[in-house]
């Protein structure tokens, strides 16, 4: 392989692991931890498996097609075909992107002291401003980067010596003997969290404006496999640290506050400002890559231009919907809703939607005449197809008996 290509490898791979951690990782892996000690391990590496299917997907498609997923679908099924999953997914993004600003401020409230409110409006400015000044590589590569912070949860965990033979436990799921509704709703919460949508559209809008073609297939399949793989590496590591750390002493992550205790006990007073700093930077790389997502998304269904190399004058439609979700988004922290409740909502609702996303994605990949000899084989399709049932078949099951008390 090529110098230039190792490079592309090794630095997708990097922001692979920086920005697969954000507040839906963060808050459900130690929620679990906490609560289940390593019973839903099972989770993670479930929801890593698919994807990782899913992603190498969405830049297969976006390599061979030259079309993102969106366009993809609105060109070959129709826009009407097109219209539920992308307002279900704009639906769903609204509130993850305000979990992730949430996510942003309680860092900040950890390090100062000031309320999470007040520093919303801050923060979506802060965001807008990037996307509004900055172009594509720094969005993708620059604050990922930032997020390899994240693995001092890997590096606690080594420190913390857990036992191989209690991790290896939560392989295979089994249920609790008590509290089995908010069981079953923090796994379809980790699942959520881990198949998120705006991954794999955001990916393929990527591929596209760093215009790969054929010969990007094998890069993208490696960076798919390692760069998700790590990245649930170090998702686990917070739910191990978590279980580790608060599981013992009774303590359920509740606020933030609570969770930021899993790194003091390994780290002392710098764990907690890894902490923070690690949620801060994580959400702010995953908010940035949600807005981005939100505004290709909607352009790309609408024919508009769009494009983060593009000057906001040469796509305004694309610009101007960024900046009005950013703006909307930060609202619903300023008038105080629960970051972490609503996190945990938002990455159940994910679950939900799934099927309607990933629907339209299988039929193209499965499209000869659309992606030629590069369409899915049987075990791409099993997989994904099997995991969104049960990840939807949860959903449906764990939300009604969380919220309802069941």
């Amino acid at each position: 392989m090529k110098p230039g290509k190792l490079l592309e490898v090794a630095l997708g791979i990097l922001t692979s692991i920086g920005g697969f951690l954000d507040v839906g990782a963060i808050a459900t892996a130690a929620e679990a931890g906490a609560s289940f000690s390593f019973q839903l391990i099972w989770a993670i590496l479930l929801g890593t498996i698919c994807v990782i299917f899913l992603v190498e997907m969405s830049g297969r498609l976006a390599a061979v097609s030259k079309h993102t997923l969106v366009d993809a679908v609105r060109e070959r099924l129709g826009f009407r075909f097109l219209v539920i999953p992308l307002l279900a997914e704009i639906f769903v993004d609204f509130l993850v992107l305000a979990a992730e600003i949430g996510g942003v401020c309680i860092a900040l409230q950890l390090l100062t002291g000031i309320s999470f409110q007040w520093w919303a409006l801050p923060v979506g400015f802060v965001i807008w401003l990037l996307l509004w000044k900055g172009n594509f590589d720094i969005i993708e590569n620059g604050v990922s980067i930032l997020g390899l912070i994240t693995l001092a949860f890997v590096f606690a965990t080594i420190k913390l010596h857990p036992s191989l033979t209690a991790i290896g436990s939560g392989l295979l799921p089994t249920l609790p003997k008590q509290d089995t509704s908010h069981y079953l709703f923090i796994a379809v919460s980790i699942l959520g969290a881990i198949i998120s949508p705006y991954l794999f559209y955001f990916y393929s809008s990527g591929a596209v404006e760093n215009r790969w073609d054929k010969s990007d297939i094998g890069i993208n399949r490696v960076v798919s496999v390692l760069g998700m793989g790590f990245g649930s590496v170090v998702s686990l590591g917070v739910l191990i640290v978590a279980a580790l750390v608060l599981h013992p002493q009774g303590i359920q992550v509740d606020s933030y506050e609570q969770a930021a205790l899993t790194l003091t006990q390994p780290f002392g007073y710098w764990g907690f400002v890894l902490f923070a700093a690690s949620l801060g930077i994580t959400c702010l790389g995953a908010a940035l890559e949600i807005t981005l997502d939100t505004g290709y998304i909607v352009a790309q269904a609408f024919g508009w231009n769009w494009g983060e190399n593009l000057h906001p004058k040469q796509a305004a439609r694309f610009s101007t919907v960024y900046t009005v979700f950013v703006f909307l988004a930060t609202l619903l922290m300023v008038i105080g809703i629960d970051p972490l409740q609503l996190t945990l909502f938002s990455m159940a609702l994910t679950a939900v939607i799934l099927p309607l996303v990933v629907l339209p994605f299988l039929i193209l990949l499965n499209d000869e005449s659309y992606v030629g000899s590069h369409r899915n084989g049987w075990l791409s399709n099993s997989v994904v197809i099997l995991i969104i049932i049960l990840t939807f078949i949860l959903a449906i099951t764990a939300i009604p008996l969380e919220f309802l008390g069941g």
